[in-house]
């Protein structure tokens, strides 16, 4: 991967910004030689000036923190594409700052400002909507069915010619819902929508009906978002993937600043993708405790309705009052997320799985602030 101009062929050279395609790419240090004695980079070879807490005693700097990382992350990509399977090389892989990078890069690369549009499915995640404000990129709306459902035709009547991304999330947020990988084909193949199909899939290893993933070599046109923010627990390391062709994967590479992912991120990331029986031990957790959850909620006479989840959080609808006991349990140390002004949602919270005594301490407190403002 050398971060030259992409191939003047394919999907990503119709739909890209011409400025993009003609963009020749910043050539860093680091794209010529990673080893020797490394004075081209302009870094402290006399060491970083601190380290990380547990690294400090005794020290231990095996990152070199005074040298640049990677910068397209190869030995992270090639792990991640093989923990994803469906025949994925690191070349079919970008990684970034979440998938939030991810998000705003494509809009950078595939909507020309002032011109062209994105469509959403509300009530969907609110970044779609912020980055196409941020890169003046016009959004168009085709919301989702009261229960939550794609609406494939309508969706598709929607767009038009200057639609360039079409965003999916699966499983939903606020929605907690998988769309069928069914009706993401239906979108990718017909001759209404000639753009790219986005899925984003944030909550994907808490789903049991499957990934987008396994569309990508199929369909040029579907690229798939994906984080280690949630299953594998490390929001804290802000790293997050696309998977998609690699003339479009090509780009993103070409776009995005020099040096994004840091070495401690793709380190973690790393030994996180080594420590897959860790992951699907966590994620069987916290899917026994949403079973149970589920069942407590759906136990209170005041929750009208618990709708179906494919992710680590519920959508949970009561009889009134939502914003009030938002604010009240908020302010008495249990914190969730008032969804009721998004469509579909009214009177509606948003609670993430927590753990065991988590989970208990909100239900108590849920029940104890409903009862006391009516």
């Amino acid at each position: 991967m050398n971060g030259e101009s992409n191939k003047k062929s394919g999907l990503a050279a119709k739909l890209a910004r011409p400025n993009i395609l003609e963009l020749k790419p910043y050539r860093c240090a680091r794209d010529d030689y990673s080893e020797g004695v490394l004075l081209d980079a302009n870094e402290n070879a006399l060491g970083p000036t601190s380290l990380p807490s547990n690294s400090l005693d005794p020290y231990d700097n095996h990152l070199l923190l005074e040298r640049y990382p990677d910068p397209y992350q190869v030995k992270l990509k090639e792990k991640y594409a093989e923990y994803r399977g469906n025949g994925l090389s690191h070349e079919n892989v970008f990684c970034g700052v979440g998938s939030d990078e991810a998000i705003d890069l494509l809009l950078r690369i595939f909507c020309k400002p002032g011109v062209d549009n994105i469509l959403i499915t509300p009530p969907t995640y609110g970044m779609y909507n912020v980055c196409a404000k941020v890169n003046d990129v016009e959004v168009v709306s085709c919301p989702l069915s009261e229960s939550f459902d794609l609406r494939v035709s309508k969706t598709l009547e929607t767009s038009n010619t200057q639609t360039k991304l079409l965003f999916i999330c699966s499983p939903g947020n606020p929605t907690c819902k998988a769309i069928p990988l069914s009706d993401i084909e239906k979108v990718a193949t017909s001759s209404q929508y000639e753009g790219i199909v986005v899925v984003d899939e944030a909550y994907v290893d808490f789903s049991e009906h499957g990934s987008a993933v396994s569309l990508v070599h199929k369909y040029p046109n579907v690229v798939v978002l994906q984080t280690l923010s949630k299953a594998f627990g490390l929001a804290g390391i802000r790293c997050g993937f696309a998977i998609g062709a690699k003339d479009v994967i090509q780009l993103m590479n070409n776009v995005k600043a020099p040096y994004n992912v840091n070495s401690l991120t793709s380190e973690v990331a790393l030994n996180a993708l080594n420590s897959i029986d860790t992951l699907k031990k966590n994620v069987t957790t916290l899917l026994e405790q949403r079973e149970l959850l589920v069942k407590k909620l759906n136990s209170l006479d005041f929750v009208l309705k618990v709708f179906p989840s494919d992710s680590n959080f519920l959508l949970f609808r009561l009889k009134e009052k939502a914003k009030e006991v938002y604010t009240t349990m908020a302010n008495n140390g249990v914190v969730v997320r008032f969804r009721g002004n998004e469509l579909h949602c009214s009177e509606c919270l948003r609670v993430t799985i927590g753990t065991e005594e988590e989970n208990n301490k909100f239900l108590e407190l849920l029940s104890k602030t409903y009862n006391g403002l009516i």
